[in-house]
């Protein structure tokens, strides 16, 4: 439930507002900087909460916040044009807000729940059987790959042969279905395992500790004082108190947000972290932004579908390589081959800039596109016009929009320019798809070295602003493609992209010179699982 409305919500958005990206852009922007600025502050929430609580509120609060954008679009696309008179058009743009807002509490809610998750249940479950933990993160991250294909086609396949309405509505039904299956395992799940109620306990202690240091506090005045004293110092200290509380709740998230992200950069794996995090700051991946790239090529929608299945299997793959590569290797050596793999891959991304079918041109100014629409007052580019597109609508109207151009795609084949070569788009998708076997291996690598090395106290705190770093790269690769969104311009974004990966590496090389130094190059030994094992729990070893 979640990756479909993940996928439609963009694409409601675009419904929404007559074809125009600008709602959506709006989301992204919001997601992103929420997280951003909240990530520290969710995960601390999470550290302070017992694990079943933390996990059943915000799988509720995400599955509810889903289903309720799931009915005002619905109301919205019953009522669009009596909406659009009715004070002006403010209650729809109301609307759009609401939608917006109550998204991104999704959004923020699914952020909590892959935490807790993610990152501490599943430590928990596995144990101190480190080779179990590293199944259990690839298990779920194949899974993840597989929802990922399935998901958007299932919704695609609703709105195409419905409507955007039945659309909403199927979304909504499964997220309510979703959300009473996902309680059950969770709760079956926190049965099974006892250990998961460990931290449950210790918050309870620590809170009856506190009340009796209180009770203690307020029994010890009382005793040998004058009555009239007495009176003063009850009808004093509590608005004392009270505004002591106040002062410190206000500035509570301000030193929470600062406190986390001083403890991520004290972290042992800081370096491996912000590893992975560069490799958000690239357009070499299956967005938007490369999807839209490849149909100004002249790759149809059929064989981007098809590419995109491939890139799945070759993530699939990654989990496998991960699993395999760390019984041989270590865990430290499985990211730093994986990372090999992935930017060798990369070179060939690199190379399509420069080969036949490549739009880049040096001439271009990578900022005329937008420096136009700003200063020269260009009008924007529209889509065409129902009647001029296809039969498959979100796949035909963004080459036009990203050409500048309104021609429609099934115009008269005389006056169509001639074919693009493929060399380039060719090399550049080659690139793309090979290098997932190193990209989910790295991901998976550092995952664990997060899970392993990062303190139980503070789990949440330390991967809430890991998610805060990567959404910070993944805004200013959007930030740069806003900046030169021209196809020219393209090729420079993909050299930047390759150049941060490469980046991204060198951090982690590293931090694995730091973790296993003369030995980094000494792969052929088994996974320490002896030594691991007999390390207590919360050690910062990483071999």
């Amino acid at each position: 439930g979640d990756r479909m409305w993940h996928f439609a919500v963009s694409v409601f958005l675009v419904e929404l507002y007559g074809n125009s990206l600008l709602l959506t852009a709006v989301y992204g922007l919001v997601v992103a900087g929420s997280v951003l600025l909240l990530g520290a502050i969710i995960g601390d929430w999470v550290d302070k909460n017992s694990r079943l609580k933390v996990a059943q509120t915000s799988l509720v609060v995400q599955n509810a916040s889903v289903i309720l954008c799931g009915i005002i679009l619905m109301i919205v696309f019953l009522f669009k044009t009596q909406l659009l008179t009715l004070y002006h058009g403010w209650l729809l743009t109301m609307c759009y807000i609401l939608v917006i807002t109550i998204a991104n509490i999704a959004n923020l809610a699914s952020t909590a729940t892959a935490i807790t998750i993610q990152r501490d249940w599943i430590v928990v479950v596995a144990g101190e059987d480190r080779s179990k933990l590293a199944d259990m993160n690839a298990t779920i991250r194949r899974i993840d790959q597989l929802t990922n294909i399935l998901a958007p086609m299932a919704v695609g396949q609703i709105m195409t042969f419905g409507s955007p309405m039945i659309g909403c509505g199927f979304i909504s039904g499964w997220n309510l279905m979703s959300m009473c299956v996902e309680y059950l395992l969770l709760w079956k799940v926190y049965q099974k395992t006892p250990t998961l109620a460990v931290k449950s306990a210790k918050v309870e202690e620590s809170e009856l500790k506190q009340l009796n240091v209180k009770k203690e506090s307020d029994m010890k005045p009382a005793e040998g004082v004058q009555l009239i004293v007495e009176k003063d110092v009850t009808g004093f200290e509590p608005q004392q108190e009270k505004e002591v509380s106040c002062t410190a709740r206000i500035a509570e998230p301000f030193i929470t947000f600062r406190d986390g992200w001083v403890a991520y950069y004290n972290q042992p794996v800081f370096l491996a972290g912000m590893g992975l995090a560069f490799l958000y700051m690239t357009v070499l991946g299956f967005d938007c932004i490369t999807t839209g790239y490849a149909y100004t090529q002249g790759l149809s929608g059929s064989v981007l579908s098809l590419l995109m299945g491939a890139s799945a299997v070759t993530g699939i793959m990654g989990t496998v390589a991960f699993t395999w590569l760390r019984h041989k290797c270590g865990l430290v050596r499985t990211g730093l081959i994986s990372g090999i793999a992935q930017f060798a891959c990369l070179v060939l991304c690199a190379i399509s800039v420069f080969m036949p079918g490549s739009p880049l041109d040096l001439t271009v100014s990578p900022f005329a596109d937008i420096s136009a629409r700003l200063f020269e007052s260009e009008p924007l580019p529209t889509i065409a016009s129902p009647e001029d597109k296809p039969e498959m609508v979100f796949a035909t109207g963004m080459p036009n929009v990203l050409n500048g151009s309104t021609t429609p795609a099934n115009s008269d084949p005389e006056m169509s320019p001639e074919p693009v070569p493929l060399i380039s788009v060719s090399l550049l998708f080659a690139g793309v798809i090979a290098a997932r076997v190193g990209l989910w291996s790295f991901d998976l690598t550092v995952t664990q070295l997060l899970q392993e090395n990062v303190v139980e106290s503070e789990r949440g705190i330390i991967n809430g602003v890991q998610n805060s770093m990567n959404y910070l790269l993944d805004l200013l690769h959007f930030i740069m493609v806003i900046l030169a969104p021209n196809p020219e311009a393209f090729g420079l974004l993909v050299l930047i992209s390759v150049s941060f990966v490469a980046m991204g590496h060198i951090m982690y090389f590293r931090f694995a010179q730091k973790s296993l130094g003369k030995q980094l190059f000494v792969c052929c030994t088994p996974d320490p699982k002896a030594v691991s094992d007999s390390l207590p729990p919360g050690s910062t070893s990483t071999v």
